[in-house]
């Protein structure tokens, strides 16, 4: 990554002042007004856990060892924010999970983690893989949760698998997918202090929302904490608010007597720009469009209907996949992470 002399520590700071407004300022009127009983967090007063083994804080860690504090400066804003940790290879997730989740337990703080091993995951694209057979993903689900034991934890339970069999993927049974994330989610419900938040997929996909809720319903929604929405997308936190809302509204109408409004958090990890709308429908909509800005902090207090957190679950600085010039999915891109951080001068 070419070093960025001018950038001093006064800089950075600015950066993540400028970040952190944000939060208020992002939006303004757009974001849907507070309705009483709706607001309150269901995660408000944890506070996120740091990885310190995350893509960023590593890459940070080794520009300040090589003397490119240059380069280290830069993509701070990026290192300083909790992100999800990505579980999403077939081995035995167990030693993993339970570093994490004892690690964050010894500083009293919560993790989020992604589970990512579905059969035939991604439809065979960027991120192609997953677990061999129902069994293996199974048998892979059953030794996640062992590892969180009682242990506080988040758990984004399979990007885009959901919207994926809705809008069609040559060879999955969207029953069987269905069927299959159900019974996820109830290996995971098992453990107390586990939430879990099933991917909805993001606003501009599927937007025939009684058809996802139904889809939502049959993988299990109404027995988790909630969903996902926006996960390694673009779609600015204003939009997702509205989609979220009106999504979970769809699914409180279906509900069983007696199930709580759904809640869902949002990943703004890079929506400060929001997508590029010259690509409105395409593949550089989502996959490595230049010019994208990191998205509002992580946030366990948002103060938006029924969200319970925005939070950075695609690690800022990892590829969506190899396109626009990217390395495989979920590989780190120093180029890339040092465009999402805005120039402060």
């Amino acid at each position: 990554m070419t070093a960025r002399p001018q950038r001093r520590r006064s800089v950075r700071t600015a950066v993540l002042a400028a970040v952190a407004g944000t939060l208020v300022a992002c939006g303004g009127g757009d974001v849907p007004a507070p309705d009483a009983g709706t607001t309150s967090s269901r995660l408000a007063g944890e506070e996120l856990w740091l990885n310190p083994e995350g893509h960023a804080p590593v890459a940070v860690e080794q520009a300040q060892a090589e003397g490119r504090a240059d380069d280290a400066e830069v993509l701070a804003p990026l290192a300083e924010q909790p992100t999800a940790t990505w579980i999403a290879t077939p081995d035995n997730p167990y030693p993993a999970v339970l570093e994490i989740s004892e690690a964050a337990a010894a500083a009293g703080e919560l993790p989020v983690l992604v589970a990512y091993n579905v059969p035939g995951r991604d439809c065979g694209l960027y991120s192609a893989g997953g677990a061999a057979d129902v069994d293996a993903y199974l048998a892979w689900v059953g030794a996640f949760a062992a590892a969180l034991g009682d242990r506080p934890a988040v758990v984004v339970l399979e990007p885009d698998a959901v919207p994926q069999a809705v809008v069609g993927c040559e060879g999955l049974d969207p029953a069987a997918r269905y069927g299959l994330l159900a019974q996820a989610v109830d290996i995971l419900d098992r453990q107390p202090g586990t939430r879990v938040y099933l991917d909805a997929g993001n606003a501009s996909w599927v937007t025939d929302l009684p058809v996802l809720a139904d889809a939502l319903r049959r993988s299990g929604v109404d027995r988790t904490d909630g969903f996902s929405v926006n996960v390694s997308n673009y779609e600015t936190t204003e939009v997702s608010a509205e989609y979220g809302l009106a999504l979970s509204e769809e699914l409180e109408a279906g509900a069983p007597e007696g199930t709580p409004p759904p809640h869902f958090v949002i990943d703004t990890s890079r929506n400060g720009a929001g997508p590029p709308e010259e690509a409105a429908g395409a593949e550089g909509r989502w996959c490595n469009p230049p010019g994208r800005e990191l998205g509002q902090p992580p946030t366990t207090s948002p103060v938006l209907p029924r969200v319970d957190a925005l939070l950075w679950v695609k690690q800022p600085g990892d590829s969506d996949g190899t396109c626009a010039g990217g390395p495989p999915a979920g590989q780190w891109w120093p180029e890339m992470a040092a465009d999402l951080v805005p120039d402060a001068g």
